[in-house]
């Protein structure tokens, strides 16, 4: 195992959010509902991972956008959480305000996102000098949309850069910027069973069928593949063996920021000097542990410490 904690670990959130969640009893359409319980969290992808690192107990630079009064409340929220280490550029706009709905009769979970502010070229070349100065041959985590303004191919140009200056990309997207960023071969790719399904135009029913598709996006180039598969835990596919972590038993709640939190995991016990086994323990303990808050609210340090969580990972030898 090495130990990579000298080293340090940049954040890019190029598209923030304020994430407001309702609780309600039942959506009645054209009636107004009364919500149960408001609540508003700092979010959108990349500042969930930096809360989460930050949680861990981890150091970062986190390096995002910040637009109008909904990015100056965005800040109010984070208060002094990413501390000196956050970077952020004003930008003409607003911030996003995502809304999550979680009804209680049925239980289901409705999400509204937001576009987010127009990036202008030059902001977007100074942010990403800034992010890859913080990264250095660090590790970096690309997570997340991108706004208006940003190319899709703008996660791979910055991962190729990244590689260029001996750091690891850490790439947690979906769609054409996730096909984008697998060409520069990040060091980490992590995804959801359904993306991961989209991508490949074929269903994946069993954990062998999973773990297969893992192993051939990790051929391509990149060194761990880890896809989330919710109550099921979540596969890791390393250089040497893919692995299954079965989730730990937890009431869930809103699994908002579960991908974001699993990420923080992963990585950080990597950086610890953890191999493939410990990465994915952790990150499964994280992102189960964020299902079970309310709202948009992440785990916190000690229940990841609590040694209940001693889950058994099951090598699958693909």
């Amino acid at each position: 195992m090495t130990d990579t904690s000298s080293k340090p670990i940049a954040v890019l959130a190029l598209n923030p959010a304020v994430d407001i969640s309702y609780e309600l009893p039942q959506l009645i359409p054209d009636r107004k509902v009364a919500a149960d319980r408001t609540s508003y969290h700092p979010g959108g992808n990349g500042i969930n991972v930096a809360r989460s690192f930050t949680e861990l107990g981890i150091p970062i630079r986190c390096t995002s956008v910040i637009g109008g009064e909904s990015g100056d409340l965005l800040l109010r929220l984070l208060g002094d959480t990413l501390g000196d280490e956050h970077a952020y550029f004003r930008v003409a706009g607003e911030t996003r305000l995502n809304a999550t709905l979680l009804q209680k009769s049925p239980p289901t979970q409705y999400e509204v996102d937001s576009r987010g502010p127009q990036i202008p070229p030059t902001l977007l070349e100074d942010l990403s000098t800034r992010f890859l100065a913080d990264c250095g041959a660090g590790i970096a985590i690309l997570s997340g949309s991108v706004p208006p303004g940003v190319p899709e191919d703008h996660y791979r140009k910055l991962a190729e850069r990244i590689k260029a200056q001996g750091g690891k990309a850490v790439v947690d997207a979906h769609g054409p910027v996730l096909q984008e960023a697998l060409q520069a071969q990040p060091f980490l790719v992590r995804l959801n069973r359904y993306v991961m399904e989209m991508s490949i135009k074929r269903r994946l029913d069993n954990i062998q069928q999973v773990a297969m598709a893992a192993r051939e996006v990790q051929q391509r180039g990149v060194e761990y593949v880890c896809i989330s598969l919710a109550s099921e835990g979540a596969i890791l596919s390393g250089p040497r063996n893919s692995y299954h972590c079965p989730a730990p038993r937890v009431r869930v709640h809103s699994t908002v920021g579960c991908g974001d939190a699993t990420v923080a995991g992963l990585v950080a016990a990597f950086y610890r000097g953890g191999g493939s086994e410990d990465m994915l323990r952790l990150g499964v303990i994280c992102g189960s542990a964020t299902a079970s808050h309310q709202g948009t609210e992440l785990f916190t340090r000690a229940e990841v410490e609590q040694s209940s969580h001693d889950l058994e990972i099951t090598k699958l030898d693909i």
